[in-house]
């Protein structure tokens, strides 16, 4: 039976389609009052008879119609309701239905029947949960529009199993004749874009999560427009069973455009509204864009000095200002980190840090670093002040003394360093990033100078002025699959040894990434550099060009590639190139977690200013890639093609992140 006629429906009505637990959407038949002094309808029939106690339960199928496969389910259609058995459920009728493999996900997911799969029921409890599902799926129905849907539950004894088939009528799929948004004209000009905004317009289909989203979407987009205080009133819908047509009235109202006022904080806060106002991407008198706010608050706990930041709208009288009143409660202020690890060419290397990420108000962050190592030690103090003057601008004073023992050189050295940089983050990817700075390294080095045959040991003061400029147009910051990124670095050094030298070392990064399939992203990238005004024997082993491992020409050691002395150890160069290809390709076989990267690697590193392209070393091999949560764990093991005197056969890289 279909009811026919008109019947209102509120906001509320059109969320309980969304939730098929909540009660029914009702339909009256018509907007007469209730008369108190009539009499009640007659209660209900149970439809359950009074048992005999003395015959034996059984159950016939509901539709006694249909005929029994065989003798077996013939005999199977008088069933003893106490004995449990397994069943299966199948939904017929929906084929052609609006939306059917989202309506069918969301009824296995909520269906007590399917909840249940596997376990063995008696009939009683078979037959409740057939009639609760068949309620669900009627739900589900006038969610998407058919609110003349009816579903009929049958239960077919099957051999040694019940079959419960829920049988749909979904009738007709109901359209809005007309869809009112009364008062936003009074937005003036912006009338219309909001009017776009409520996406839902007359002749669509009547589908509750269409038009919840529709509100929602009117609301963003009021508060992007200044309207800091619009109310959107009570949705109501009235549907006419007749026509199978719908109309549609939501109340609002947008109130003036505000301007954003002052700040103010309250709570225990690590730092002042004047820090809090150095953050926000907005300044008093800006137009209100809620969008901003919502940034303000995300930008506060990325701190790591804030657990919760409640950012809470105060207007004026005249609710043309908007002042910002942020509640905040402070995070832990003190991290103890340390990492073991094992490098081929960097040895054993155990590292420990203590950090008060707060000790100068605001966000002025001391680390103390040190680290034990075969081959290296240090010391370090660094100040890290974040949000420095300006969002995302970070200024970073570091002093340190560090011993190194490597093949290529050894170095005892003193460093004093600032920088100011603009930072790119996961959470705030950024297309320009740059820094700039200067060093002060006090360094005592032993490594090759003028002969191959002699290594020797030497002191430089070495002042530099560091410059950077980079650019990412990828669209990921720890593993990236379309766009390119783009890097250069350039830092005019002078260098004190009884003589000045004046030299400049410049490096240019680029990479690309290009997908081919839904699974395999094609990857490369180059890498030059040069130092110019010196010759590679007047510049510290340290501040020369180096190549090799993981993060250079993977299947040779680390700083292993390039210009070696008799010793048979590297001495760097001032002319380097290397390039990267590699296929990135994902394993639908593992859900997408785990992927397989083929790559070819090349370098070339001379002591000549330039560097020699017709004469490259090269390495190949296969990574594995983990792709985690935060970002992608990758395994890369590679080979030298074409290796010299006691380069190893295989190099092992383990990081997070891909190789470039």
């Amino acid at each position: 039976m279909r009811a026919w006629g008109r019947a209102p429906l509120t906001a509320c009505a059109v969320a309980a389609l969304l939730c098929p637990l909540a009660p029914a959407w009702s339909q009256s038949q018509g907007s007469a009052e209730l008369d108190p002094n009539a009499p009640l309808d007659p209660m209900p029939d149970l439809g359950v008879d009074w048992p005999d106690m003395n015959a034996p339960d059984v159950i016939a199928p509901l539709d006694a119609t249909e005929p029994a496969a065989d003798a077996t389910e013939t005999k199977a259609a008088e069933v003893d309701s106490t004995k449990e058995s397994k069943y299966s459920v199948v939904l017929e009728g929906l084929q052609g239905v609006d939306g059917e493999r989202a309506l069918t996900e969301t009824f296995n997911t909520q269906s007590a029947l399917r909840q249940g799969h596997g376990e063995a029921l008696n009939a009683a409890q078979i037959d409740r949960r057939s009639r609760a599902d068949a309620d669900l799926l009627t739900q589900l129905l006038r969610s998407r529009g058919y609110f003349d849907a009816v579903v009929d539950p049958r239960i077919e004894p099957i051999k040694d199993a019940i079959r419960v088939v829920l049988v749909a009528d979904p009738g007709r799929q109901f359209t809005f004749q007309s869809v009112e948004l009364p008062g936003l004209e009074s937005a003036g000009e912006e009338a219309a874009s909001l009017r776009s905004a409520f996406a839902v317009k007359a002749g669509d289909p009547v589908i509750a999560e269409n038009v919840i989203n529709a509100g929602t979407a009117l609301k963003v987009a009021l508060g992007e427009d200044g309207y800091a205080l619009a109310e959107i009133g009570e949705q109501k819908i009235e549907a006419d069973h007749r026509t199978q047509t719908a109309t549609l009235v939501l109340p609002v109202q947008p109130g003036p455009v505000a301007h954003f006022g002052k700040f103010t904080v309250s709570g225990k806060p690590p730092f002042s509204a004047r820090h809090i106002a150095t953050i926000a991407r907005f300044d008093t008198g800006d137009q209100f864009k809620q969008s901003k706010v919502n940034d303000l608050r995300r930008a506060l706990v990325a701190t790591g000095l804030v657990a919760s930041a409640d950012v809470k709208l105060v207007p004026s009288a005249d609710r043309q200002t908007i002042n910002i009143d942020v509640h905040l409660e402070p995070a832990p202020m003190r991290t103890v980190a340390g990492e073991l690890g094992y490098g081929t060419g960097e040895g054993v290397r155990v590292e420990a840090s203590w950090q008060h990420r707060n000790f100068i108000n605001p966000e002025g962050a001391l680390t103390v670093r040190g680290i034990a190592g075969t081959q290296e030690q240090m010391a370090s103090v660094e100040l890290r002040r974040s949000n420095f003057r300006r969002r995302d601008q970070t200024l970073d004073i570091l002093a340190l003394a560090s011993n190194v023992n490597r093949d290529a050189y050894e170095a005892r050295t003193l460093r004093l360093s600032g920088l100011i940089e603009r930072q790119s983050n996961i959470i705030w990817q950024k297309k320009w990033t740059w820094s700039y700075g200067a060093d002060l390294i006090a360094t005592d080095e032993r490594g090759i100078f003028n002969d191959i045959n002699t290594k020797e040991t030497r002191a430089f003061f070495i002042g530099a002025l560091p410059l950077s400029l980079r650019y990412d147009g990828s669209n990921d910051l720890l593993n990236p699959s379309t766009g390119f990124r783009l890097g250069g670095r350039v830092s005019p050094e002078v260098s004190v040894k009884g003589s000045n030298t004046t030299y400049a070392r410049i490096q240019l990064d680029a990479s690309a990434y290009r997908p081919v399939s839904d699974s395999v992203v094609l990857a490369g990238r180059i890498r030059l550099g040069t130092i110019l005004g010196a010759e590679s024997s007047e510049i510290a082993p340290s501040r020369r060009f180096y190549s090799g491992g993981g993060g250079s020409v993977r299947g040779y050691g680390f700083q292993r590639l390039g210009p070696r002395d008799a010793f048979d150890d590297p001495i760097g160069g001032s002319g380097l190139a290397e390039f990267a290809l590699e296929a990135r390709i994902r394993l639908k076989a593992f859900g997408g977690n785990f992927g397989v990267v083929p790559f070819l690697d090349g370098g070339t590193l001379t002591t000549d200013a330039m560097p020699d392209l017709n004469s490259w070393q090269l390495g190949a091999g296969v990574g594995l890639r983990y792709y985690s949560a935060f970002g992608p764990i990758r395994i890369d093991v590679g080979t030298p093609l074409n290796p010299r005197s006691n380069d190893s056969r295989i190099a092992v890289v383990v990081s997070l992140g891909q190789a470039f």
